[in-house]
C-alpha cells in the first residue's frame, strides 16, 4: 500500500513525507525536480507533473492513497482536476486535499475560487476524501522578516478582523495523520472537512506586537495598504499573482480568518499536543 505525495519538495509537502516516514509508511514522492527531493533512503522519488498526464499515471500507478497538492500557479485550477480525475482513472480511493480556509468566502480570490471549485468535483463525484483548510502560514512571515528587522515594520496587511495563523509543520503532521487514517481504513472514508487553524487569531496590531516582544524594539504596523501591497509584490513575482494578493489581503479586512467553534480543540486532540504558536514561531524566525 502506497501513498503518493505531491508537491513534495515544497514547506508542506516535505513536512508531510517527513510525518508519513516517521509513521513507517510507505512513501512515493512526485517532483518536477529529482536534484531538489532530498528525503530518506525509502521514499521512492519519481519526476513528473500535474499536467502530464503521461508521468501522472505513472506515478500513480500502484497507489492506494493521494495526498493532493498544487502551489499558487496561474493553471491550479486544471492542475487539480487532471490529477484527480487520472487518480479516479487509477481507482485511488483514499486522498486528502489541500484546499484552504474560507474558500467558499474569498469567492472572487482566484486561488481560493480554484481550491472550492475542486472541492465541488470531489463533492458532486463522491470521492473518498478529507478536505484540508488552512488558514495563513506562519511560514509567509519568513519572506518579511528582513523588513521588519530592517525598517521596523511589519508589513502584511491582515487587518483587524484576525487570522488564526497555522505552522505548515502542523499542516504537514495533520495531513500524514489523515493520510494513515485512510490508507489503514478497511474500506474507504467518507468526506470530511478539517480547518487548519493556529491557537490565536492574530490582527496586524497583534503580529506587531509579537514582533516588538520578540526583538526588544518598537515594531510598528502602518495599516492596510493593499494597494502598496500589491506595488511591493510586483517587485518579485507576476502581476497577476501579485493581483490574486492583495484580493486576498482586502478579504483578509473585509472579513479575517476565524475558526470556527471547535477547531482548535479537534486539532489538538488529533495531534494529542498544542499547536504551535505564533509567538514561538517568530523567535525561532528572527534568531
Amino acid at each position: 500500500m502506497t501513498i503518493l505525495v505531491t508537491g513534495a519538495t515544497g514547506n508542506v509537502g516535505r513536512n508531510v513525507v517527513e510525518q508519513l516516514v516517521t509513521r513507517g509508511a510507505d512513501v512515493r514522492a512526485l517532483v518536477r525536480d529529482p536534484a531538489k527531493a532530498s528525503f530518506a533512503a525509502d521514499v521512492k522519488v519519481v519526476q513528473g507533473d500535474l499536467l502530464d498526464v503521461d508521468s501522472l499515471r505513472s506515478a500513480m500507478s500502484g497507489v492506494s492513497t493521494l495526498f493532493l497538492l498544487n502551489g499558487v500557479v496561474s493553471d491550479e485550477y486544471t492542475q487539480a482536476l487532471i490529477a484527480l480525475n487520472v487518480a479516479r482513472e487509477a481507482g485511488i480511493e483514499r486522498i486528502v486535499y489541500l484546499s484552504v480556509i474560507h474558500s467558499d468566502i474569498y469567492v472572487n480570490v482566484p486561488h481560493f475560487a480554484g481550491k472550492f471549485g475542486v472541492e465541488r468535483m470531489i463533492e458532486q463525484l463522491g470521492m473518498n476524501a478529507t478536505i484540508l483548510r488552512p488558514a495563513y502560514f506562519m511560514d509567509n512571515e519568513i519572506g518579511i522578516k528582513d523588513v521588519v528587522i530592517g525598517y521596523g515594520v511589519y508589513p502584511m496587511p491582515l487587518g483587524d478582523k484576525g487570522l488564526a495563523m497555522i505552522d505548515a509543520r502542523d499542516v504537514g503532521e495533520i495531513a500524514a495523520l489523515e493520510l494513515i487514517r485512510r490508507e489503514r481504513s478497511a474500506t474507504p472514508l467518507p468526506i470530511d472537512r478539517i480547518n487548519l487553524v493556529g491557537p490565536d487569531t492574530l490582527t496586524g496590531a497583534d503580529a506587531a506586537a509579537i514582533w516588538t516582544e520578540v526583538l526588544g524594539r518598537t515594531i510598528t504596523y502602518p495599516g492596510s495598504d493593499t494597494a502598496g501591497f500589491e506595488t511591493n509584490l510586483r517587485t518579485f513575482m507576476p502581476s497577476w499573482m501579485a493581483f490574486d494578493m492583495r484580493l486576498m489581503a482586502e478579504r483578509f479586512l473585509s472579513d479575517g480568518m476565524l475558526p470556527d467553534i471547535g477547531d482548535i480543540d479537534r486539532l489538538t486532540k488529533l495531534l494529542g499536543r498544542p499547536l504551535r504558536t505564533y509567538r514561538d514561531h517568530v523567535a525561532q524566525i528572527a534568531g
